[in-house]
């Protein structure tokens, strides 16, 4: 454990400037406002550790969010809404659901929009996008990986009662977006075209995820769709990906192959303490650091390989 950065991101979040940050901004500025610390944490299985009087604090800030929904239509944003920090996405909504319910807090009750989000955004083909103008195209469904993997294991993890007639069958539409992709595969869409050459990363496996997928993501999702609800994984679906991961574990060890903040830029700040209409290189936190080291052995990624073939040597494959 990295006991020294564990301590310094518990002392942040203890602090009148997580206050402050969360004042003004529930998600931005990239990757070290006061959300990241706290899903690094959950991420690295040490939820707990998130102090409790950061929770509400937090909670509020996202109930002052101006929008509760997903914009697509342009009638849907108000006059003068900023686009990127106006609304959440479905990342956002996916993880924090999953934090926060690790932290005891029932979120229906307290943010009550995030789960009918969750279920009113699913595309035709079972996947989300976070690209609101994706939801617009007539010719194609162009959803997203990344967009699909929070909320679906948000909803998978995270729902304390039998799922209703809904939750079951958008759960099981987005278990068969995951077997259609094979867990390896991008869009196939003029749309999202990007997202094939973004594949080619995903089995380079990176800790902490965030907002990022790989194929050991994909594959915990889909066993634990399979173990929760009984659902069936053909075979072929998931062998490509699984070889992919097992030529890259060393004597069970599985290294980390890329670094999560690069080449990513954020909102921020500015001197003036207003929010700033340019964005500038994202920032990260020593724990980050610590944690995300290409070609370092993961003990993070280690751990889900192996509840991994756990599952897959219980459930049936077709």
């Amino acid at each position: 454990m990295n006991v020294e950065e564990i301590q310094e991101s518990v002392s942040y979040l203890k602090s009148s400037d997580a206050l402050m940050a969360l004042s003004q901004d529930p998600y931005w500025p990239k990757w070290d406002g006061p959300w990241w610390h706290m899903l690094l944490f959950h991420e690295m299985g040490v939820t707990g550790l998130i102090p409790k009087e950061i929770i509400p604090p937090f909670i509020a800030s996202l109930n002052r969010l101006p929008l509760k929904i997903f914009p697509i239509q342009p009638a849907d944003y108000p006059p003068g809404l900023d686009p990127y920090r106006g609304s959440a996405c479905h990342c956002q909504i996916g993880t924090v659901y999953q934090v926060l319910s690790s932290c005891g807090v029932n979120v229906d009750a307290q943010l009550p929009w995030m789960r009918s989000w969750i279920l009113n955004y699913q595309m035709p083909d079972g996947g989300y996008s976070c690209d609101n103008n994706a939801y617009l195209v007539k010719d194609e469904v162009p959803s997203s990986m990344v967009g699909l993997i929070s909320v679906f294991e948000a909803l998978l993890l995270c729902t304390p009662r039998p799922w209703t007639k809904d939750e079951k069958t958008t759960l099981d539409k987005g278990a068969a977006f995951l077997i259609e992709r094979k867990l390896i595969n991008g869009s196939a869409t003029e749309h999202n075209k990007s997202e094939r050459d973004s594949a080619k990363k995903w089995a380079d496996l990176c800790f902490p995820r965030f907002y990022h997928y790989d194929i050991l993501r994909g594959l915990n999702a889909i066993t634990l769709w399979a173990e929760k609800t009984g659902g069936q994984i053909p075979e072929s679906a998931i062998k490509e990906a699984i070889k992919l991961v097992e030529d890259q574990a060393v004597n069970g060890q599985l290294k980390q192959r890329r670094k999560i903040y690069e080449n990513t830029n954020t909102f921020f700040v500015d001197e003036k303490k207003e929010w700033s209409t340019q964005r500038r290189p994202a920032s990260i936190f020593p724990l980050v650091a610590a944690v995300n080291q290409p070609e370092q052995d993961s003990p993070f990624l280690s751990q889900q390989w192996h509840q991994v073939k756990d599952r897959l040597a219980k459930i049936k494959l077709t």
